[in-house]
């Protein structure tokens, strides 16, 4: 299915998707593998899914990758999952790049390894300028740490005399969130039967439509993806108004 399959209406696509990518481990044990064959199998999916995106018109794609809580896993795992992001990025960097792809990285990276913050800022400024598609990878991000770091900066532009208390309004915070360029996710897709947010967005998504699913992460292919837009396709977007289909 490279093409927009016929079910779906090209004007009501969801132009921000936000995944959060469970079931890795579940998927590696069910086959007797270890957990991080899951993590590579995932991570598999997740190249995928961004060329899905991209070729059905999805103008942006968030996904959560490791959050700031993922720090109490074995070691091993860990190490692992650091290494991965590291290699994914020296290895495809160029040809997201030729693809248009503009790659962002949100979070505290402040705290991961010299050498991936490098690759991040590398990967980052190489595609600034691209517009196929915004691809923007969570890591070590938590969403209550990030909006009690807004909190922060804000209190300070208060106590340094540079913003009166009453000039602090949503769109202000919302300028200092990790994603003040990027439109509010339209869709969250998470699978493996789990039903939270997991301190994922949790501002951006106040008015984001949820679908969840069964299906494990390594498994979650163009169909599956397809169900999901199907699903989202027939929700009725209201934004806290009366009147329906406010918008896609």
């Amino acid at each position: 299915m490279t093409k927009l399959p016929t079910d779906l209406n090209p004007q009501k696509i969801p132009q921000h998707i936000a995944v959060i990518m469970d079931g890795n481990g579940r998927w590696a044990t069910s086959r007797g593998l270890p957990r991080i064959a899951g993590h590579r199998q995932g991570a598999k999916t997740l190249k995928e899914l961004l060329r899905c995106c991209k070729d059905w018109g999805v103008k942006a794609l968030t996904a959560y990758a490791f959050s700031t809580e993922n720090w109490q896993r074995p070691v091993e795992e860990v190490d692992f999952l650091m290494h991965l992001f590291e290699r994914l990025l020296h290895r495809e960097l160029a040809q997201m790049h030729q693809e248009g792809v503009r790659i962002s990285f949100i979070g505290d990276l402040s705290a991961l390894p010299k050498s991936l913050q490098t690759e991040m800022e590398r990967s980052m400024a190489e595609t600034l300028n691209n517009q196929a598609i915004h691809f923007t990878v969570a890591v070590n991000y938590g969403s209550r740490n990030e909006i009690t770091r807004v909190c922060r900066q804000v209190a300070q532009l208060v106590e340094q005399g540079e913003l009166s208390a009453e000039q602090v309004n949503e769109s202000l915070v919302e300028q200092h969130l990790y994603t003040a360029d990027t439109p509010e996710p339209d869709l969250l897709i998470r699978t493996s039967g789990e039903m939270r947010l997991s301190n994922f967005l949790l501002w951006q998504m106040a008015y984001t439509e949820m679908y969840f699913t069964d299906i494990l992460w390594p498994d979650f292919n163009r169909e599956a993806f397809h169900q999901a837009l199907l699903s989202y396709q027939n929700r009725d977007r209201r934004f806290g108004q009366v009147k329906a289909s406010v918008s896609a």
